[in-house]
């Protein structure tokens, strides 16, 4: 049973409607990224598909909100990362979370198209384990 720390977790009962919005923007963010050329694009897009689908994941199968609060990516990673039985998702994810926080806050981090094309196909295959979790 995964346990969820009150400080990153807080308990809601969500509507299939209001997880089918959360899945949908995670659906749109993996489009653009999918669909972008730029490789920044493509990575960033990615990343927030990632985060978006983790939510996602732990508003139907965790009963949680995630509180928007420092460490609260790791914290989601940790959690898909258990629930989907997957431990890329934390190793992987976690990668790409300081990519981004070093192109954020270290005024820029190289992704080579190769990279963002591996982070694409890794949270495609991502987000296919969490569909069928997250639409049943």
């Amino acid at each position: 049973m995964t346990r969820f720390e009150k400080e990153y977790f807080q308990p809601l009962d969500f509507t299939g409607e209001q997880i089918q919005r959360y899945w949908d923007s995670a659906s749109r963010d993996f489009e653009i990224a999918e669909k972008d050329a730029f490789r920044e694009v493509k990575f960033s897009y990615a990343y927030q598909a990632l985060i978006k689908t983790g939510i996602a994941l732990l508003a139907k199968a965790g009963k949680v909100k995630v509180r928007s609060v420092p460490g609260h990516h790791i914290k989601i990673l940790e959690k898909v990362s258990a629930l989907l039985k997957d431990p890329d998702v934390l190793t992987i994810g976690n990668v790409m979370r300081m990519k981004r926080n070093q192109d954020l806050y270290s005024g820029g981090e190289f992704i080579s198209d190769k990279e963002a094309e591996d982070y694409l196909k890794f949270v495609a295959r991502v987000m296919v384990k969490a569909r069928r979790r997250i639409l049943s």
